[in-house]
């Protein structure tokens, strides 16, 4: 079996935005791994509207070009990790939207958070788990969570999110997690497959 591919999506598209620290950070701790294929998707690469389709692409197929787009990237992995701005206590609108305009895409496969902000993002964090359980997603324990301590560090320059030892730690903890719930989801979900081309054949 190969390895899992993992996309970890960027889920703000803000001109100024924090999110391109962590995410940048975290991919570099993934790469060191060989037991998972890691690739950065940012949303700004797909413009997405706001959701205005007659229905959701589990029921009818999406009209918008970006959509399909989308939902043809998102086929492709085996697991996600999202990054988690905080505003008004929940996640970014642009995320949730991305994660409305896929649905079958998303089943079956892991999702993990590295939140950011007041309380590091952890209100965004909770309610993005609730949107993954309804996408038939398996969200993970363990999170990364970014204070607004240690993001004034970042953004004034005195310190790199690679100095900060519990964000390490909080990293490896997400990345052991997510690994091995993405190899086994991956493992049952080819098995399924297979077992439906034998049924079909």
């Amino acid at each position: 079996m190969s390895k899992p591919k993992i996309a970890l999506v960027i889920g703000s598209t803000r001109a100024n935005r924090f999110a391109d620290k962590p995410a940048e950070w975290f991919a570099n701790l993934a790469r060191q791994r060989d037991d998972i294929e890691l690739e950065v998707v940012d949303l700004r690469d797909f413009p997405l509207p706001f959701f205005d389709e007659v229905g959701s692409s589990l029921y009818v197929p999406s009209k918008s070009e970006v959509a399909q787009r989308w939902q043809e990237k998102v086929a492709g992995f085996d697991g996600f990790v999202f990054t988690a701005a905080e505003y008004s206590r929940g996640p970014t609108a642009v995320l949730k939207n991305a994660l409305d305009y896929a649905y079958t895409e998303w089943n079956r496969k892991p999702a993990a958070f590295v939140g950011y902000g007041g309380v590091g993002g952890a209100r965004a964090v909770e309610q993005l788990r609730l949107h993954a359980v309804e996408l038939q997603m398996a969200p993970i324990r363990n999170a990364v969570h970014i204070v607004w301590a240690d993001m004034a560090q970042v953004m004034n320059g005195s310190k790199k999110l690679e100095e900060f030892e519990h964000l390490n730690q909080y990293a490896k903890a997400v990345l052991d997690e997510l690994a091995w719930w993405a190899t086994a989801l991956k493992t049952a979900r080819e098995a399924d497959a297979a077992a439906a081309q034998a049924k079909a054949a």
